[in-house]
C-alpha cells in the first residue's frame, strides 16, 4: 500500500531544496521576520522551530548540530539571542500571516516572523 508522502518539493531536486531551507531559515533568524510566498512559510516552519528547540540546551552537541545546518553568524544570533527568550515556551516560536496574491504569478505570499 502506497503512503503519501510529506513535504512539498518545489520542483527542486534534494539538495536545492535543502539549500532553499537553510537560506530562508537563516535570513528568518538574521532579519527576524521575512515574506515569502505561503507555501515556503509553511514548510520552513517546521524546519526553524526544530532548530530553536534544539538551540534552548546550550551544550557541545547542539553546537555541532547547528553548525552543520547554518554559518556561525547565524547559529551565534539563535544561540544568544533567539532561542533564550524561548526557554519557557513548549513550541510554536513563529506567526504566519498571510499577505495578498502576487499580481505577476498568482502566488499567495506570507510573512513569518518570531512570536514576541
Amino acid at each position: 500500500m502506497n503512503k503519501q508522502k510529506t513535504g512539498r518539493k518545489f520542483h527542486r531536486q534534494r539538495d536545492q531544496r535543502k539549500a532553499l531551507m537553510r537560506s530562508l531559515a537563516r535570513n528568518l533568524i538574521l532579519n527576524e521576520a521575512i515574506q515569502t510566498t505561503h507555501a515556503k512559510a509553511k514548510e520552513l516552519r517546521p524546519f526553524i522551530e526544530k532548530l530553536i528547540t534544539k538551540a534552548r540546551v546550550q551544550n557541545v552537541a547542539t553546537l555541532r548540530y547547528l553548525r552543520s545546518r547554518m554559518d556561525d553568524t547565524a547559529m551565534n544570533k539563535l544561540v544568544k539571542e533567539i532561542a533564550p527568550k524561548y526557554v519557557d515556551r513548549p513550541g510554536g516560536y513563529t506567526r504566519i500571516t498571510k499577505l495578498t496574491v502576487s499580481g505577476r504569478n498568482a502566488a499567495s505570499h506570507a510573512r513569518i516572523e518570531f512570536v514576541k
